[in-house]
């Protein structure tokens, strides 16, 4: 197979599902000896991609605005400049920049168009453009379903389903942290000790399931269970409001001293480590849910609700922590269940991270060697 040169294209390179999965491709594609770059606004992970052995071009592509029509001739330019075999859009701006860019070259010197859905995005015109690649990736079944019921231009046969995948190399089973981070985590958390701790990550945004959890760890208090919550992940500028509620809603149901909010932290499999149970609560189907992978690939038993990616991983791995939509008395229920009687899940085989850059690097190279008149 000749070596190729792709493009991967997504609005910044900050934290994130859909830029941990461009760095995990990034890196595949450098291993197999091809060349990888990424057009990005930049971020704090570009500094991993560059040492990893990828290329990063910087270039406005994140601006909602009509202003982001601007960038279209100059990626236009890049293309021309660097001949790539592929372009590979994540999101939806960068998509429409690259797209209407691939539109003014000449037939022949177009590279092949491919599209990931991440996401249950809006049904609207502007959405339709990840809909619009040779070959449309979705991460899921559910996003393969959500396609072919909202955008019916979209050819079945450009669609595969790729499964965003976890490494057991970066989460083991019975994975433990080391002493110093462990003496850390203590010093930092001594509320914890002695503790049931359960764990709700996630970024702070509505739908995530912060009420239910809430009022869970609220119910298990009054039942006399020895638990305290954590609630894992940072919240963005535009969402420091919803902080606030959260916060106050914890003081208002007398929770200060059961429920800990740690804010975003990058040590995620640590943290996971010293917990005993991981919750998935958000009312809006996840297009996969990669941490309640990541949880389960460690050993730690997961409770969830059965939409979207997240049932689908808990109907393949765990079915006994699947939970149906909003069913809270089963959630407090099985709760109890695992914390007296724990269902450790089995080493699990399911979703690897290098059969999706395998699978993923495939579409790349089925593509160009396709014959195109």
């Amino acid at each position: 197979m000749k070596k190729l040169t792709v493009i991967q294209t997504l609005p910044a390179l900050n934290a994130g599902g859909v830029e941990r999965g461009t760095l995990e491709i990034a890196r595949a594609l450098v291993a197999a000896g091809h060349r990888s770059i990424v057009i990005s606004n930049g971020g704090r992970l570009v500094q991993q991609l560059e040492a990893e052995g990828s290329e990063h071009i910087t270039l406005p592509v994140h601006r909602k605005s009509l202003a982001s029509l601007w960038q279209i001739s100059p990626f236009k330019q890049i293309l021309l400049d660097i001949k790539p075999d592929i372009i590979h859009a994540r999101s939806r701006i960068p998509a429409w920049i690259a797209w209407l860019a691939w539109r003014k070259l000449p037939l022949s010197n177009r590279p092949h168009f491919v599209t990931t859905v991440h996401g249950f995005y809006s049904v609207s015109f502007y959405s339709a453009i990840m809909t619009k690649g040779e070959r449309v990736i979705a991460v899921s079944n559910s996003v393969k379903d959500y396609i072919t019921q909202n955008y019916k231009h979209c050819p079945i046969n450009n669609i595969q389903v790729i499964h965003r995948g976890v490494s057991q190399q970066e989460f083991p089973h019975g994975y433990q942290p080391n002493q110093q981070w462990l003496r850390q985590w203590q010093q930092t958390y001594p509320q914890l000790q002695g503790k049931k701790v359960l764990t709700l990550a996630g970024r702070i945004t509505r739908l995530k399931g912060h009420e239910t959890f809430i009022q869970l760890i609220k119910q298990l208090i009054a039942d006399g269970e020895n638990v305290h919550g954590l609630i894992v992940g940072g919240a963005e500028a535009k969402k420091q409001a919803y902080l606030q509620e959260i916060e106050q809603l914890i003081i208002k149901e007398n929770l200060s001293q059961h429920i800990t909010m740690t804010g975003h932290r990058s040590d995620i499999k640590e943290v996971f480590s010293q917990s005993d149970l991981i919750y998935s609560l958000s009312s809006q189907a996840e297009t996969f849910g990669r941490t309640v992978l990541e949880a389960l690939y460690l050993g730690k038993s997961v409770l969830g609700w059965n939409h979207g990616g997240v049932g689908e991983i808990l109907a393949a791995c765990y079915p006994q922590g699947s939970l149906n939509l909003n069913d809270t008395v089963r959630l407090l229920n099985k709760t109890k269940d695992l914390l007296h009687s724990p269902q450790t899940p089995p080493i699990i085989n399911q979703f690897r991270l290098d059969d999706m850059c395998g699978q993923t690097l495939k579409v790349y190279e089925d593509l160009v060697s396709t014959v195109t008149c």
